[in-house]
């Protein structure tokens, strides 16, 4: 499995790309794993 951290302080890109995976949540980790998204420890976000 291929894992991807992006520092979304530092990473504009990928705080955009974070928001359309999260539906505009500010809310992390937000975890995409085979088109489920994951917002938040646990699916708690």
């Amino acid at each position: 499995m291929s894992v991807t951290y992006v520092d979304v302080t530092q990473d504009a890109a990928g705080l955009k790309q974070m928001l359309q995976h999260s539906k505009g949540e500010r809310t992390v980790p937000v975890i995409v794993e085979g088109g489920k998204v994951t917002i938040g420890y646990n699916g708690g976000g």
